[in-house]
């Protein structure tokens, strides 16, 4: 899979989910840090668990950085099965992505999040700290619509209000 979608719609957690529901390893590299060295040594762990009948989930965040070498280095290790390949890219992969690497699997487009699904994560956020956030239902309203559909960046502001006093209301 190659998972096409804006910031803060869940590229990430969808391949976590993935690989926890079927029990596979997951190896997450990033496109822009990591490179073939980094690639070997994930190739090398994954073939090491196959040997002992573990799969690897391999994730590889931007991979729409990763030149064509790189792209093409992956081709054999999701070809001979070493590794499931999930890659996330905020680019159109049409244009980013080797023919190769695209014709091996399919591009599920993520768009961003509604505003159920934001008010969803602010009250797990809230369950998770025992608490209500200390604003107000417009506050509230104002924070979901800056959010503008990105989870991630929800998740980043509310972190900094869970920290201020519940006397002092916003």
């Amino acid at each position: 899979f190659i998972f096409w979608g804006p910031p803060g719609t869940g590229k990430t957690t969808i391949a976590r989910l993935l690989a926890d529901t079927v029990d596979m390893a997951f190896e997450p590299i990033s496109a822009v840090f990591d490179g073939v060295a980094e690639l070997r040594k994930v190739f090398f762990r994954a073939e090491q668990r196959r040997q002992q009948g573990r799969r690897t989930l391999l994730f590889v965040d931007e991979v729409h950085r990763f030149n064509k070498a790189q792209q093409d280095g992956l081709l054999p290790r999701v070809e001979d099965g070493t590794v499931t390949l999930i890659g996330a890219t905020t680019e159109n992969p049409s244009f980013t992505l080797n023919g190769a690497l695209l014709s091996r699997g399919q591009v599920p487009v993520l768009g961003r999040l509604g505003h159920k699904a934001l008010e969803a994560i602010l009250m797990r956020l809230e369950a998770h700290v025992g608490h209500d956030l200390p604003i107000d239902s417009d506050a509230r309203t104002a924070l979901l619509g800056i959010a503008d559909g990105d989870g991630r960046y929800l998740l980043n502001i509310a972190s900094l209000l869970v920290e201020l006093p519940a006397s002092r209301q916003i």
